[in-house]
């Protein structure tokens, strides 16, 4: 499990992109960049960082699924998502 406060950023950072993404989006069709900078940096979508849905673990996200590769792996044995079975050939 990832620790609370880098969950908590995450979310922060989402918060902040959809609160400026109007203004944003003028800013950048007018070409005022000087005017983005005084954005706050979290404010860009580009800073947020995908992780699963179930440990907040940020590497080996599958993005169909929305799980790390280890989640997925698990719930996939379990039997828990459906449609995905393991293959054997």
């Amino acid at each position: 499990m990832a620790r609370k406060a880098l969950l908590a950023r995450e979310v922060k950072r989402a918060r902040l992109a959809d609160k400026y993404a109007a203004q944003r989006a003028e800013m950048k069709a007018a070409g005022d960049w000087e005017g983005l900078t005084t954005l706050p940096r979290n404010s860009n979508p580009i800073r947020q960082r995908n992780r699963c849905a179930m440990t907040g673990r940020s590497r080996g996200y599958l993005r169909k699924f929305g799980l790390s590769r280890i989640t997925f792996r698990e719930q996939a044995s379990k039997g828990n998502i459906p449609g995905v079975t393991k293959s054997s050939w």
